[in-house]
């Protein structure tokens, strides 16, 4: 038996497991979907919120699993993603498979008869789409995979929301909009400094098949009804000033890093500093402002 055979037959240790769901990816869904809990009027009891929150956390694992599941291949050929579990070759797909799917299950099981129907629907949704929509049909097809599969990400807060009231309203409609409306120029960012990273692999993300200008373009088209978007409950009385002046700060400094982005070209040994502070920005742009969601209903 080879050396690379007898890898694959030692079982995989908890490390890669975790590895699988993602947790960098997953503390910000959990960290949306709480804010989103919290923002609702109704206050949930803690064990219920509690449980809310896991069911979200294992259903997001489960998605991420499933993703590195299925683009193993695509993993192996990338640089920032060899060292996953699966291309380096420390754990078997079927034991993916097997993984991803049991906690995916457990997460809607257990959001249904421990929370609501309602929250648990939205949260197979998410699943799916993110596993079927965005990773098996666009992800290999189409530079708008990101664009389309945005919406997978920006499920949590109507979770959150569901899980506290049992229905949907228009703020975590607007919180949805907010996250889908990120996540291009979110990507695309990052995109434009692995580009190569994805050339290699085959993957037609935005700057691969159009080229940098078109996806700077992109990056600053999409962020104005982001914008619009980030600042409305403000305006339209769903929140406070607290979050309305949080929203127009950080909301500004966005504008101004994507706008550098926008009005640049790459030279030559480019170090992609702009695209860098944008996209490191970009994440915590979200937490500040869904922190602010929540501060905004519990202390003004």
């Amino acid at each position: 038996m080879s050396v690379a055979n007898h890898t694959l037959t030692v079982p995989a240790d908890w490390r890669d497991f975790l590895a699988l769901t993602k947790p960098r990816v997953m503390s910000l869904v959990v960290f949306t979907g709480l804010c989103g809990m919290l923002a609702a009027p109704a206050p949930i009891h803690p064990v219920i919120g509690f449980t809310a929150i896991l069911c979200i956390a294992l259903g997001a694992g489960a998605a991420g699993a499933l993703n590195q599941w299925y683009e193993a291949d695509l993993d192996g050929k990338m640089k920032r993603t060899q060292g996953r579990p699966l291309p380096a070759g420390r754990m078997d797909r079927q034991s993916a498979l097997h993984f991803g799917v049991g906690v995916a299950a457990l997460s809607v099981i257990l959001m249904g008869l421990a929370v609501n129907y309602v929250a648990a629907g939205i949260l197979l949704l998410s699943i799916l789409f993110y596993v079927l929509v965005y990773t098996v049909w666009l992800k290999r097809r189409t530079p708008q995979n990101i664009v389309i599969g945005g919406a997978a990400g920006a499920f949590p807060p109507l979770i959150g929301w569901a899980a506290a009231m049992g229905d949907v309203a228009l703020l975590p409609v607007l919180l949805f909009s907010l996250v889908f409306l990120w996540t291009p120029p979110h990507f695309w960012a990052l995109a434009l400094f692995v580009k190569t990273d994805y050339a290699n692999a085959g993957v037609p993300m935005l700057p691969v098949v159009a080229g940098e200008r078109a996806t700077r373009l992109q990056i600053g088209l999409y962020t104005i009804p982001m914008a619009a978007v980030a600042v409305a409950p403000w305006p339209l009385g769903l929140s406070g000033a607290l979050y309305g002046v949080v929203s127009i700060v950080t909301t500004a400094l966005f504008a101004l890093l994507a706008l550098q982005v926008a009005t640049r070209m790459a030279g030559e040994n480019d170090a992609m500093k702009p695209e860098k502070r944008l996209f490191a920005y970009s994440v915590s742009y979200l937490f500040i402002l869904f922190g602010a969601v929540a501060a905004d209903r519990w202390f003004a």
